[in-house]
């Protein structure tokens, strides 16, 4: 039987994707206007936090959703910062931030053996 939970993980992922995907589209269709300049990179991090909330939620591991999310935020604002689109003063702190609690994460998670 689907729990209510799952099918809102789902909806969760698939709205993040969407968000990652075509940032634009979804604030047209969500906010009635177009997303541009800044506002496609904060997009994708929140497209990258619903995603992540959707992994913790669908399998049950608060530890699995903040590793899947500070993992993937290292990489997408390092390619950011790399693209030289975008690049403030707490960027690349930030992105060393999120690296180094990455591997503690992973570390734990590793130690668990547990999703």
């Amino acid at each position: 039987m689907i729990r209510v939970l799952d099918v809102a993980a789902v909806g969760e992922i698939a709205t993040g994707a969407a968000l990652l995907i075509v940032p634009s589209l979804v604030g047209q269709v969500l906010l009635g206007e177009v997303l541009t300049g800044v506002a496609i990179p904060t997009a994708r991090v929140a497209g990258i936090a619903l995603i992540a909330l959707g992994i913790a939620c669908w399998w049950n591991s608060a530890l699995l959703g903040m590793l899947a999310y500070s993992a993937a935020v290292t990489f997408y604002l390092a390619y950011v910062g790399f693209g030289g689109g975008f690049a403030g003063v707490l960027l690349w702190p930030a992105v060393a931030l999120h690296a180094i609690l990455s591997i503690l994460l992973w570390r734990t998670w590793a130690k668990t053996g547990t999703v």
